[in-house]
């Protein structure tokens, strides 16, 4: 049963997606006596934890009652107080947790604060479900840089447009939007310029039930963004980066540091380019702690080359185009030698109708 309920717990953690960012998604399960007496999960950041949640929806005092969190609870003073010293307040008999909070200020010491009070603590129930759902905070915690999803969208012979330059749309609407629930997860998007070029993105979140827009990263090393992009005139909750360098165009730097919700940053250059891994750290500090990739095929290769994938999601579409002419989902120069390919590991292979989603995880190994 305890595979059970920490299942609930997991389930009720990814309501908080698009809304706890910094801090990880959580869910919570009380029971007693056999059943279950409340239910919380982290809603939103600055907010209360996921015990605190299903202590106040509890139907019945939770003395001698069984908790199940997906992450040990809290030790320590943040937005909100210890969430272990109010699981002792309260009297509950065990906790069940999946994973040990990697943050420095709890890891470990909410689960020694429990023990220490009598209460029994069980470790490790559904764990590595509990890591895939925090696969963005389980990075950014612990080096304070993006957790970085690569999306590609191609056809089934592994072209992203047409000869001509046509690329509306390669996949079916289902996958397009399965491609918005991944940008309300995330927060931020990341395009190269051509892509603003070419598409005139707005780069939003649209969902049926609303949904939260990332921050939009624009990588334009020498700023050629046309100054009527969409990206640049959207009334938005959150604001539009752009990532040039000294090669900048002068009298539009001057222009678009004057458009309100823009920000403008001069990165270091590598050859000749915006350094991108000054840019992932750059954003790292400002808390954005997951970035969704959604460039062109040249930026794909420079965030590959560099090393900075942590996951792959590309949706493959049962057409032919052909075309030597054609543009492949990562370009650049590529490289040169088969043991320098990425690999991916971990698949999972998924399908919206005829469209066929492949999701992994990028690591390098020599052959």
């Amino acid at each position: 049963m305890d595979n059970f309920y920490m299942k609930r717990a997991l389930d009720l953690s990814l309501n908080g997606i698009g809304k706890t960012s910094p801090n990880p998604l959580v869910g919570a399960v009380i029971v007693k006596d056999g059943k279950i007496i409340g239910e919380g999960y982290h809603e939103y950041y600055g907010g209360p934890h996921a015990e605190v949640n299903a202590i106040n929806n509890a139907t019945e005092d939770v003395e001698g009652a069984t908790i199940y969190v997906t992450l040990e609870p809290c030790s320590h003073y943040g937005k909100t107080p210890p969430c272990a010293d109010l699981l002792v307040s309260k009297k509950l008999s065990k906790v069940v947790i999946s994973m040990i909070d990697p943050n420095p200020k709890v890891a470990g010491k909410g689960v020694e604060i429990l023990r220490k009070n009598g209460i029994e603590v069980i470790i490790g129930t559904l764990e590595d479900e509990a890591r895939k759902v925090n696969e963005i905070f389980l990075k950014y915690i612990k080096e304070k840089r993006p957790f970085c999803i690569l999306k590609t969208a191609m056809t089934i012979d592994g072209k992203i447009a047409t000869k001509t330059g046509e690329s509306m749309w390669i996949t079916n609407e289902k996958s397009r939007n399965y491609v918005h629930e991944l940008r309300n997860k995330v927060s931020g998007i990341m395009v190269g310029v051509n892509t603003i070029i070419s598409d005139n993105p707005s780069l939003t979140t649209r969902l049926e039930r609303g949904g939260t827009d990332a921050t939009r990263i624009i990588v334009d090393s020498s700023l050629r963004i046309p100054l009527d992009s969409k990206v640049l005139k959207l009334n938005s909750t959150k604001n539009t980066i752009i990532a040039t360098t000294e090669r900048a165009d002068k009298n539009n730097l001057q222009e678009l540091r004057s458009f309100k919700g823009v920000e403008v940053i001069i990165t270091p250059m590598k050859e000749s380019k915006v350094d991108l891994n000054y840019l992932f750290e750059y954003l790292g500090k400002k808390g954005i702690d997951s970035i969704l990739v959604e460039g062109g095929s040249t930026l794909n290769f420079s965030i590959v080359k560099e090393g900075l994938v942590d996951k792959v999601i590309a949706f493959i579409a049962p057409k032919i185009l052909g075309g030597n002419n054609s543009k492949s989902p990562v370009g650049g120069d590529g490289f040169e030698r088969l043991k320098d390919a990425v690999l991916l590991h971990d698949i999972k292979i998924s399908t919206f109708d005829e469209d066929i989603m492949i999701e992994a995880y990028a690591r390098k190994e020599e052959i």
